[in-house]
């Protein structure tokens, strides 16, 4: 088996329901207006998005954990759009089929957020 990096993704209802249509094995495409597929290297900021920004926007938030063959990663640099924690990867959404295909194992929920 191949060396695989744990990434995170706060999704909302939606996606949640298309991840688990594939078998929790892969991430729906982007719509037009998502040109970038951004996993986050820690799940501190994964709930960060999810409870800060899904919560009020959807009325409900996820975070999921994934692993995907970190060698494919590589091309990918590490984007830091705030302080030291809030580190992304930026995948373009035209090659998120071939991100895809390199996903080891499931996609699995580890946190669920939700307006009170």
């Amino acid at each position: 088996m191949p060396e695989s990096t744990c990434l995170y993704r706060p999704v909302n209802q939606q996606e949640l329901d298309l991840i688990a249509a594939s078998g929790w094995r892969s991430f729906p495409p982007r719509l037009p207006e998502q040109p970038i597929f951004y996993p986050v290297l820690n799940e501190e900021y994964a709930v960060q998005i999810s409870r800060d920004w899904n919560v009020p926007y959807y009325g409900v938030g996820y975070v999921v954990r994934f692993a995907v063959e970190t060698a494919y990663l590589a091309q990918f640099p590490v984007q830091n759009v705030g302080n030291a924690r809030h580190n992304e990867l930026w995948v373009p959404a035209a090659v998120l089929d071939e991100f895809n295909r390199h996903i080891v194992g499931a996609i699995e929920v580890t946190a669920t957020f939700r307006r009170p």
